[in-house]
């Protein structure tokens, strides 16, 4: 089965990106996928591109949620990819 990957983009000092890395976490025990988690406080480009929105969520590319996570959301979404595949 193919392998999913979720990159989470966040930042130090951030209770709603250590809330979705918790959700996302608790989501890997269920699913099949690699998370990557991303500071975007290494980089400006990042920081002005995600700055006000994190934490950003993304499944295998595509943009799936921001702000306010909800795992239940992330989990339609996995459950849509492996329906297509």
């Amino acid at each position: 089965m193919l392998e999913h990957t979720i990159t989470l983009y966040t930042r130090k000092q951030c209770p709603l990106c250590d809330k979705a890395k918790k959700s996302l976490l608790e989501l890997q025990e269920e699913w099949n996928f690699s998370l990557k988690e991303i500071d975007i406080a290494r980089s400006d480009d990042l920081t002005e591109q995600f700055g006000l929105m994190i934490p950003v969520v993304y499944l295998d590319g595509e943009e799936v949620a921001y702000g306010m996570v909800n795992k239940f959301d992330i989990s339609n979404r996995l459950q849509e990819k492996r329906a297509i595949f």
